[in-house]
């Protein structure tokens, strides 16, 4: 009797289930018999999913997938995120190391940032020069309107910095070229730690990332690192790094034209959390009364007048002040025939832009020596230079798209017809006149065609001088 009630309390704490043997003291051992479930507490043993789905283990192993009892509140969860309250750094501050980033809250951890998935600060890299940073704009804005209050960075080479004095998103503009594929080490780790001590919330590319760009974003540690990848085996190892990619079309991202960028676009503006969807913004440009007053300076003393003068660029040459794009390079035409071009403009002053003063004696030459020729190198100056003519002319360069941000009038001349419906989409709405190559080289161009297309300017002289 002994020995069997010293048994029981040995092995109590290990049954479940009530023995399989007669035990005379079945009334102190009463609670093996009660169901395993009523030791758990009745909220606990309603919420507890057995099927609850899993996430990657390899990706976290202690991440069992969504709380089912945790609730979210409005201010962290659903909406648009609400600027930065906080101050401005003062630079005179004594104290500066104490000071927390923009966007960091230490009394919550940053949750916002975390749940809601708010940007405070962007850095965007673009590859390319003049055309690609230009046509960007849109996405900058895009930003803009769907993070309020978020600061927002530019990487590119120096050409394409020009492009960002016409950007009043832009709070700075640093020169790093993403297309060189040999930078000096001491420079490229230099500029890493610029990136890292900013502590940006996401970083975009434009540039094709392999396994070496991919790093370069994943060492800027942005939370959200989305670029666009190679489209064959060069993006290998590039997906490990980044937390969104977008697989190019073609090698050469720049042959997508105006909606290069529709793959970035469309994830920038994707709704969530009682956001809708945001639509695309046209491409705009703000310019500064100081670049205004410039450029008159500029084009009176080329014997021009505001709003009776028509703007000529797309002069062959071989400086990058042409503003080409890199999906089109046969978009220049020599100037015999552009000398051709200005004698069918009636009314008005046909105004050459030229990217280099050592062309300026070739025109001369050609067209004779009153002709008005203004020398321009920066897409700022070029901007304001259209914004006060009366139409602008152009083969496929900045100045076409400069002319639709400012609603001007244009004759766009290009290559092939394909070109022209990639790089103007919707022409008509733009007021643009596409005349295109039969041949597929920019140099057959009927003349007869542009000359016929340049009457359009004559119309509205009346409204141009005023």
């Amino acid at each position: 009797m002994a020995a069997t009630s010293l048994l029981s309390k040995c092995t109590s704490p290990f049954l479940t289930s009530p023995p399989s043997i007669p035990l005379t003291n079945s009334n102190n051992l009463s609670f093996l018999t009660i169901p395993s479930d009523q030791f758990l507490s009745p909220k606990k043993s309603s919420k507890i999913r057995p099927n609850a789905k899993k996430k990657n283990p390899w990706l976290d192993p202690f991440n069992d997938g969504e709380d089912p009892d945790i609730e979210y509140g409005s201010l962290f969860a659903d909406g648009k995120q609400e600027e930065d309250p906080r101050p401005p750094d003062n630079p005179d501050n004594p104290y500066g190391f104490l000071k927390f980033p923009m966007g960091y809250a230490v009394e919550i951890a940053s949750l916002g940032l975390k749940i809601r998935g708010d940007v405070r600060r962007c850095c965007c890299v673009i590859s390319g020069g003049v055309y690609e940073n230009l046509l960007f704009f849109p996405a900058i804005q895009l930003i803009k309107d769907r993070y309020p209050g978020v600061q927002i960075d530019i990487v590119a080479s120096d050409r394409g910095k020009q492009c960002y004095e016409l950007n009043k998103n832009v709070r700075w503009a640093n020169v790093f070229d993403p297309d060189d594929d040999f930078p000096d080490p001491g420079e490229y780790l230099d500029f890493i730690g610029v990136i890292k001590s900013r502590y940006y919330d996401m970083i975009l590319s434009t540039k094709l990332a392999g396994l070496g760009h991919a790093s370069f974003l994943f060492m800027s540690t942005a939370r959200d690192r989305a670029s666009y990848v190679y489209p064959n085996v060069n993006a290998a190892g590039a997906g490990l790094l980044l937390s969104e990619t977008f697989t190019a079309e073609t090698m050469n991202l720049s042959e997508g034209g105006f909606h290069m960028y529709n793959q970035m676009v469309d994830w920038l503006g994707r709704p969530g959390r009682n956001v809708p969807r945001h639509p695309v913004p046209p491409l705009k440009v703000s310019i500064s009364r100081k670049l205004k007053e410039f450029v008159e300076e500029k084009y009176r003393n080329a014997g021009a007048q505001r709003g009776k003068y028509i703007v000529i660029h797309g002069i062959k040459a071989d400086s990058k002040a042409s503003m080409q794009s890199r999906g089109d390079t046969d978009s220049l035409l020599p100037i015999e025939i552009w000398a051709q071009i200005a004698k069918a403009i009636n009314g008005l002053k046909p105004v050459f832009v030229i990217p280099h003063e050592k062309i300026r004696e070739d025109v001369e030459d050609v067209v004779g020596d009153k002709a008005s020729i203004v020398f321009i190198t920066t897409p700022g100056q070029l901007a304001a230079l259209i914004n006060d003519s009366a139409g602008v002319i152009s083969t496929n360069t900045a100045a076409i798209q400069l002319a639709n941000a400012r609603e001007k009038p244009s004759i766009a001349l290009f290559c092939c017809e394909e070109k022209a419906k990639v790089f103007v989409p919707n022409a008509e709405e733009k007021k643009c006149s596409i005349i295109s190559s039969k041949t597929g080289k920019l140099i057959d161009i009927d003349v007869d065609a542009v000359k016929s297309a340049v009457q359009v300017f004559s119309m509205p002289l009346a409204l141009a001088a005023v």
